[in-house]
C-alpha cells in the first residue's frame, strides 16, 4: 500500500484543502482486503462544504464542527483512489492530526491484510465409487449388454425400427 497525502492553501481566507491517494500493490488486491473506514482525529470544520473561512467566523470565532473525519481505504477491486477533505483554517497551517491519522490508517490496513493473508489457501479434490455390492449386482448385465452391442456393431446390424 502506498498512501500519499497533499495539503495545499491559498493565501488569504481560504481553508486548507487536504488530498490523499492510496494505492493498492498488486499481491494486497489479490487478498481480497475489504474497504476500510477509521475515525480520524482531523476536525471537520463547521460548514465545510464551504472553501474560505472569515474571520470571527466559524472556527476563527471558535465555532466547533460537527467532528472528525473518517478516512477510507479503497477495497481490493479498486486498486486504489484519491480523497479530498477540507480542513479548518488556522493561523499557523500547522495540522499534526493530518500526519498521526494517516498512520493509524495504515496500522488498520496493516491489520486487515494480515488477517486476510492468514487464510491460507487450499485445494481439496475427492471422489466416490460406487459400492462393491451394487457393483456386483448390476456388473453381469452391464458387461453382456456391452458384448451383445459389440457383436452386434461388427455383423453391421443396427437397433432400431424401420
Amino acid at each position: 500500500m502506498k498512501l500519499t497525502w497533499t495539503i495545499t492553501k491559498a493565501r488569504g481566507n481560504l481553508r486548507p484543502l487536504l488530498t490523499y491517494k492510496i494505492e493498492l500493490e498488486p499481491w494486497e488486491r489479490e487478498l481480497a482486503t475489504p474497504p476500510l473506514r477509521i475515525r480520524s482525529t482531523i476536525p471537520e470544520p463547521p460548514d465545510s462544504w464551504q472553501e474560505y473561512c472569515y474571520p470571527n467566523q466559524l472556527e476563527r470565532a471558535g465555532q466547533p464542527g460537527p467532528g472528525c473525519y473518517m478516512l477510507d481505504a479503497p477495497p481490493h477491486k479498486g486498486g486504489g483512489g484519491t480523497s479530498s477533505l477540507r480542513l479548518p483554517w488556522r493561523e499557523d497551517n500547522d495540522y499534526p492530526e493530518v500526519p498521526a491519522s494517516f498512520e493509524a490508517l495504515r496500522e488498520a490496513c496493516e491489520q486487515e491484510i494480515a488477517r486476510a493473508y492468514a487464510s491460507e489457501p487450499m485445494r481439496l479434490r475427492q471422489s466416490l465409487r460406487l459400492r462393491s455390492p451394487l457393483l456386483c449386482e448390476t456388473a453381469p448385465g452391464i458387461l453382456g449388454k456391452r458384448i451383445l452391442e459389440r457383436l452386434a456393431f461388427e455383423k453391421g446390424e443396427t437397433r432400431g425400427g424401420g
